[in-house]
């Protein structure tokens, strides 16, 4: 099977979701080295569109993502990554899943999440999650 990297210039989406409770955790996006060293390592590899480089989820943290199994959409333009997490949360900014807010009607936002670490510690006073230096910006 092919996949369609041509899509979204290179890259597929990847939907990363805990195999034990089905909690959908990230996104992100793999071309295709990232999604060989994935299926190769069985450690989550994503392509970080910031930093413009392969980038394997916990290098910094320790909170990887070993791969239980990898599914292919009807298109074969987005992957699902079923997986074990390895640490108390995958969201750079402390939560077990980046999915911690809601959109309420009318467009306000609720946080539905409660923290599982405290990223300062993991990733250092003044990272910044926005300007890409953490591992989780991608």
């Amino acid at each position: 099977m092919e996949l369609d990297f041509a899509k979204a210039e290179g890259l597929l989406p990847a939907i990363v979701q805990d195999v034990a409770t089905g909690e959908v955790l990230m996104l992100g996006y793999m071309n295709p080295v990232a999604l060989e060293a994935t299926l190769r390592t069985g450690n989550t590899t994503f392509y970080s569109r910031s930093r413009n480089r392969l980038w394997v989820k916990g290098e910094q943290s320790g909170h990887t993502l070993a791969v239980r199994e990898v599914l292919v959409d009807c298109d074969a333009d987005t992957i699902l990554v079923r997986v074990e997490p390895r640490g108390p949360g995958v969201c750079h900014e402390g939560y077990r899943t980046c999915f911690f807010r809601r959109l309420e009607a009318g467009g306000s936002v609720r946080e539905v999440g409660e923290r599982a670490f405290d990223p300062g510690a993991v990733y250092g006073p003044g990272a910044s999650p926005r300007a890409g230096t953490t591992e989780g910006a991608a």
